[in-house]
């Protein structure tokens, strides 16, 4: 059947070449012209026949081909013995478990309880909640006042993921409580110290959730709202929605974030005065930038613009801020310079200065900060394969930057006070413009999977315009912190180091700004320890101490810590 196919192909192209054949020129030219050449259609060749006809002279005939082997038996005492599997020797694969309780109790009488539940399908969706309590019955010495304290929180999520986007929910609820417990030296008597109710509670609770898009240039929003009071009727009302957008343009992308931000709130009285003071802001912001990347620079152009109404004094301003950052990589993973101009208004808080300072009064003003430039450069990268280091100078102007000051007392240690806060034993926030030049150097080494370090340091020095001094601001912080963990137990240690801080203590009854007394709080290092042994997979001893140095140090003016604490626990992890 091949032969046949080879024979039609043949026949084929016979035809072709001999369609092309011309007959001979009698003429005897020395050019022949071409006016058009022949191009053949499918229409000019004939067709194969399906059976075509094969003539062949006479019949090939097949020969006969006959095999023979020569074989002789051989004689072999081989004896193959049975195959044995080798054994694969595996380090057994850590399990990694989604729930976990932990509770404890330590020295003081402070019980501790914090617990992680979560189920869902990871496909679809997920909820989670987070539960943790840590109180103390105090028992600092020398003190006149309670100093117990407690935080206890419940927050809970619940994510739900789709095809196009994923979506999130989120709520919790806080209750803090603290002691106005740092009294000033002085002579007290039993009745005033009897009528004083020297107890703060800070309650908080928020509702909020984001949503995230895939493949669209409207990437998604956060939104949230938190409401704060404390135990004087002060309340505070936050709403702060974000959404977020992106668009390609050529090889770069411009994102853009768009900000509402509304804050209301109340105190029921001033300091010195018994009228109410509100206050209440209208942010609206937008925040453009264009992301420029390159094999060895990225650039980020942008700029912060913000429309902002006090609504309590009835005005509103414009303000701009730049956005301007940086990083040029000079050796690869070595030396990565860093700069850039930022600015931004930053929106105060009850519940961020409460946060920072639980000891202050109920009786705040609460301003904006316009932070109008803050100027930077530095370099980072790593001097060893597992050495890293980040280092950055940095230059700050601000506008109502706030400050912490000691409150006037309002007795003599007989007279008795409306308020536990009065007693000289409570901060005011204030505020004034200042310019900020700060140092902050990062080392951190991974030494093994086991084993890492990290240490830091941050110099900062306030210029201020009004105020004699940037009261309770430290110019030198600094923290030292090593950690390790091998498949049995576990150990680190965290040195904290502040610098003085310095505070001003106005006598009772003087209306003289210059007849305090100016405070210098102490320096000092707080080590804290922590340690623990795994006894499987799921159940885990672990211990803490923190000051550890059993240091009688002050967080704030009259405010001294507890000394050496202890706590230990267990901590057990399961899957639902």
């Amino acid at each position: 059947m091949r032969k046949l196919y080879i024979l039609a192909s043949f026949l084929l192209i016979s035809s072709i070449l001999s369609s092309q054949e011309t007959k001979k020129d009698t003429l005897k030219t020395e050019e022949i012209n071409v006016v058009k050449p022949y191009s053949p259609t499918i229409s000019d060749a004939f067709k194969v026949k399906s059976n075509p006809v094969i003539n062949q002279a006479e019949n090939i005939q097949k020969e006969k081909v006959s095999y023979s082997i020569f074989s002789f038996p051989v004689a072999s005492t081989f004896t193959p013995s049975k195959g044995k599997a080798q054994k694969v020797t595996r380090a057994p694969k850590e399990r990694l478990f989604e729930n976990y309780i932990s509770a404890g109790f330590g020295n003081f009488t402070s019980p501790f309880f914090e617990a992680y539940l979560h189920t869902g399908d990871a496909r679809y969706n997920d909820f989670g909640l987070f539960i943790k309590h840590l109180s103390s019955e105090g028992g600092i010495k020398d003190l006149l006042l309670n100093d117990n304290f407690s935080d206890t929180r419940i927050d809970g999520y619940y994510k739900q993921f789709d095809r196009d986007f994923n979506w999130q929910i989120n709520a919790g609820v806080q209750r803090e409580m603290y002691n106005y417990y740092g009294l000033p030296e002085n002579n007290y008597s039993d009745t005033f110290i009897e009528s004083m109710d020297e107890k703060q509670v800070y309650k908080n609770s928020y509702i909020g959730g984001k949503i995230d898009f895939k493949d669209s240039f409207f990437q998604g929003a956060t939104a949230e709202i938190v409401n704060f009071s404390d135990n004087y009727n002060s309340n505070e009302i936050r709403l702060i929605a974000k959404p977020k957008f992106e668009f390609p343009i050529s090889t770069e992308l411009i994102n853009s974030e768009f900000l509402v931000d509304l804050v209301s709130g109340k105190f029921k009285q001033g300091y010195n005065a018994t009228n109410d003071i509100n206050h209440s802001f209208l942010n609206l912001g937008f925040s453009p930038n264009l992301e420029i990347l390159r094999e060895n620079l990225s650039i980020n152009l942008g700029a912060k613009l913000y429309y902002s109404n006090d609504l309590e004094r009835k005005t509103n301003e414009f303000y701009a801020y730049p956005n301007v950052t940086a990083s040029l990589k000079l050796v690869d993973e070595v030396l990565i310079l860093v700069a850039g101009v930022t600015g931004d208004l930053i929106q105060n808080t009850y519940r961020d200065l409460a946060n920072e300072n639980p000891y202050i009064s109920p009786t705040q003003t609460i301003l904006q900060t316009d932070q109008q430039y803050k100027a930077f450069a530095g370099a980072k990268g790593k001097l060893a394969s597992n050495i890293g280091y980040n280092f950055n100078v940095s230059h700050t102007s601000e506008k109502n930057k706030p400050f912490y000051i000691l409150n006037q007392t309002k007795t003599d240690g007989d007279i008795t006070i409306d308020n536990g806060y009065e007693a000289g034993n409570s901060f005011s926030v204030v505020y004034d413009n200042v310019k900020t030049l700060g140092v902050f150097a990062e080392l951190t080494i991974d030494a093994s999977n086991e084993f890492d370090f990290s240490s830091s340091i941050n110099y900062t020095n306030h210029t201020t315009e009004n105020l004699a001094e940037a009261w309770n601001s430290p110019e030198l912080t600094a923290t030292i912190s090593a950690d390790y963990q091998n498949k049995s137990w576990f150990a680190g240690a965290k040195l904290f180091y502040k610098g003085e801080t310095k505070d001003y203590q106005m006598p009772y009854g003087s209306i003289a700004t210059d007849a305090g007394t100016l405070i210098t709080n102490d320096s000092y290092i707080d080590l804290n320890l922590n340690g623990g042994y795994i006894f499987s997979d799921r159940l885990t001893a672990f211990a803490k101490i923190n000051n550890a140095l059993g240091k009688k140090y002050h967080t704030f003016v009259n405010y001294q810590v507890q000394t050496l604490q202890i706590l230990g626990g267990i901590t057990y992890k399961f899957d639902l």
